[in-house]
């Protein structure tokens, strides 16, 4: 089991992704008790070299930072964001599948399927002016 996530987790995410900012959306709407932040990697401001990472990095999974320094990717950073949801049952529940060890691999090799055809699904209207949302293979 990852070490639990102190709190605020900073939780980046590709806001040009339909999918990926539909998910997000959801988490916001939840009461979290501000324990969770929001980074839109695909905004022109967004610096990451200021998390010592390059934009292809964020854009291959989702990153959650907890307030120790401590990265969450892909699977893990759900998990991470799930945390600051205590008092919700179907979150924790999934918590406890997708890292359980067989349930858990299953989840992470769904999740690595669904990171390499991101590129593919639909984008949101207004995200990636820039151009800097592009999605790389490394």
């Amino acid at each position: 089991m990852p070490p639990k996530p102190t709190f605020p987790l900073k939780v980046f995410y590709d806001g040009s992704c339909y999918v990926c900012s539909t998910e997000m959306a959801v988490y916001q709407k939840k009461n979290h008790g501000g324990r969770l932040e929001f980074v839109d990697i695909s905004a022109t401001d967004f610096n990451p070299t200021q998390y010592g990472m390059h934009l292809t990095d964020f854009m291959y999974q989702m990153h959650a930072i907890d307030n120790s320094g401590k990265i969450y990717r892909g699977v893990e950073g759900f998990w991470a964001i799930w945390q600051a949801f205590p008092t919700s049952t179907f979150y924790g529940l999934l918590g406890k599948l997708v890292i359980s060890p067989g349930l858990g691999m299953l989840a992470r090799t769904g999740y690595r399927c669904f990171a390499h055809m991101r590129r593919y699904l639909p984008k949101r209207k207004k995200g990636c002016e820039s151009g800097v949302c592009r999605i790389r293979k490394q």
